[in-house]
């Protein structure tokens, strides 16, 4: 039986007034930033392919940040005492510091290079960018472990907050990439230009977050919630197995939720699709609308929650269906070919996407005692990290296999036009045999 927020507290107590809901407006700007250094580096892909060209910059990237974001995650649940050793603010502090510093590296560096274009961009500069992507992983899972564990345990309208925040980023950099690729210039200088005009957006914001994580735990209405909230200390330690049994099936659900979504967004949005009328900004449009509807489903559970974990599982199970509506987009008949048509799926597949996470994440730490809240969510995190980790690694695995496919190709029949580098052009003029 599910234990819901009303069933935790105690009816001695009415429930804290959020006085012009400042708390949860809080809670929405910390979501907001906790994604915002992602969204960032994946919206700059453009202006990072320039700088390296030869570079595979998006799975890369993907796992950099979700492999160092997974790993401080693990180490949190691990480590039973973290909380008490190192308190909330400061492991907040801590992280949002660590977001601004590694988001200014990439600018710094690239003034630093300016002089010498993107082939003066060495593979120091591209290493550094890579150890920045890191550290804004580790610091996406010292903050998001400790933000959604928090709000674990408290009332569902703060989880609500911090994942409709999540969502709220990606439109920011949305709306951001489509009003810089409309007034900056369509070169060089203008991609250059448009790039630090994200990063430097994106450290003002999180500068924002640091001061607003410091500012929540001196509201008299939190101050309330944590009295009313049961000491860990006096509660038996939560045994990690145990937990994870109880909330198997929602955890499941968020791995499938993403391994769905990320398995068509962006990448198949991105690079398989294309429109005679739209061009270039096609795909700007479609990760704009898949963006906007992510964040309509998640402010929808401020209106209304499934009540049943299961159903909202079945429910993230059936999302498959979308593998074959947007197989038929791209060698259906025409009609399906549409743009209109291809915007209607990315907008369902956004929405849902954002409805169902922000379900289950509300849904879960309700559905265990108080004292195993705050393990839960991070367990939730930890799938939804797994999740996208796993087909971030998939997706650099299949390039690595395209590439070892062409150049067996190269080897067993040398007579396709295929460009041979100069140092195999020996190795192509031998017999070939191929195993």
């Amino acid at each position: 039986m599910q234990k819901m927020e009303g069933e935790k507290g105690s009816a001695d107590h009415p429930e804290p007034r959020d006085t012009f809901k400042i708390a949860y407006i809080i809670h929405f700007l910390l979501g907001a930033g906790n994604l915002l250094p992602w969204n960032a580096f994946i919206t700059a892909i453009d202006y990072f392919g320039y700088l390296y060209p030869t570079k595979h910059i998006e799975k890369v990237f993907s796992v950099a940040y979700m492999s160092s974001s997974v790993l401080v995650l693990v180490i949190v649940m691990s480590w039973g005492g973290w909380s008490k050793q190192l308190g909330y603010r400061l492991r907040m502090n801590m992280g949002f510091c660590m977001f601004i510093l590694s988001l200014m590296v990439a600018p710094v560096i690239d003034w630093s290079w300016s002089s010498s274009g993107p082939k003066g961009s060495s593979n120091g500069a591209y290493g550094v960018t890579v150890a920045s992507v890191v550290v804004c992983g580790i610091a996406d899972g010292l903050i998001g472990g400790s933000l959604i564990g928090a709000a674990g345990k408290l009332p569902k309208q703060y989880m609500q907050a911090v994942f409709a925040g999540t969502a709220s980023s990606g439109v920011l950099i949305s709306i951001l990439r489509i009003i810089t690729k409309a007034s900056l210039p369509q070169n060089p200088q203008g991609l250059q230009t448009s790039a630090h005009f994200y990063f430097i957006v994106s450290a003002i914001i999180l500068l924002c977050c640091t001061l607003s994580c410091n500012l929540l735990y001196k509201l008299p209405v939190m101050e309330q919630y944590y009295k009313l909230t049961p000491d860990d200390s006096l509660c038996p330690k939560p045994e990690f197995w145990a937990v994870a049994r109880k909330i198997r099936w929602p955890a499941f659900g968020i791995l499938m939720i993403y391994i769905v979504t990320l398995s068509i967004f962006p990448g198949f949005i991105a690079e398989d699709l294309t429109s005679k009328i739209l061009k270039d900004w096609y795909p700007v449009l479609l990760i704009t609308i898949y963006n906007v509807a992510d964040f309509t489903g998640k402010s929808l559970t401020a209106i209304h929650v499934l009540k049943s974990i299961k159903k909202a599982t079945w429910v993230c199970i059936l999302r498959l269906v979308f593998y074959p509506l947007f197989a038929a987009c791209l060698n259906g008949p025409k009609w399906l070919k549409t743009e209109v048509t291809v915007a209607a799926l990315t907008f369902m597949l956004g929405v849902t996407n954002g409805y169902l996470t922000s379900v289950l994440m509300i849904l879960t730490p309700k559905s265990v005692s108080v004292s195993e809240s705050e393990l839960s969510a991070i367990l939730m995190v930890v799938s939804l990290g797994i999740g996208i980790l796993v087909l971030s690694v998939l997706k650099k695995i299949k390039i690595r296999l395209l590439f070892f496919t062409l150049h067996k190709a190269q080897l067993c029949l040398p007579n396709i036009p295929i460009h041979t580098p100069k140092a195999d052009v020996t190795a192509a003029k031998r017999p070939q045999t191929c195993t």
